[in-house]
């Protein structure tokens, strides 16, 4: 990957908490506790699950960059949302919670030596060796792609309402 590449998803990466915000103010306040016939998630629950993902994400970028490779759990995310009763738990702090956890992870890789992408790595229980690089897929997608899924599911509830 060109340091070019690497500066642009950076950018993407370090404006997650914005594109999430405004992205969950689209969506009326009424629709994020309601579950659609296609989606296990109602959009209070996902903006809950970003949030302790990122939280693992945290843990897991600094392992590799202070104990390269380390072993970081997977852990079942339908069993959090359950027993950690996502449902009851309040979506603004989760909101601000994401914001400081992506914001401080965002400070510390965003000036890195492009060695460090490849030869920090951290050993996870389900996907094996993964690189810092790999690390950084993962969760430079997972909030765009959980975005998709709520919006989905506004549309989803509101095409059932006209029906």
């Amino acid at each position: 990957m060109t340091p070019e590449t690497r500066q642009a998803r950076l950018g993407r990466y370090g404006r997650a908490h914005a594109d999430l915000l405004a992205a969950v103010q689209a969506i009326p306040r009424a629709f994020w506790e309601r579950r659609a016939a296609t989606d296990p998630w109602t959009i209070h629950e996902i903006l809950i699950h970003i949030t302790d993902s990122e939280a693992n994400s945290y843990i897991r970028c600094r392992m590799a960059l202070a104990q390269s490779g380390a072993t970081v759990m997977a852990y079942d995310e339908m069993g959090w949302a359950t027993a950690l009763d996502y449902a009851g738990q309040d979506p603004a702090g989760a909101l601000e919670l994401f914001r400081l956890l992506r914001e401080q992870t965002y400070q510390l890789i965003r000036h890195l030596p492009e060695a460090a992408w490849t030869t920090h790595t951290i050993q996870h229980s389900a996907n094996g060796i993964m690189t810092l690089d790999d690390w950084f897929d993962v969760y430079l997608r997972h909030v765009p792609d959980h975005i998709a899924q709520m919006q989905a599911i506004y549309a989803e509830l509101q095409q059932h309402d006209n029906r």
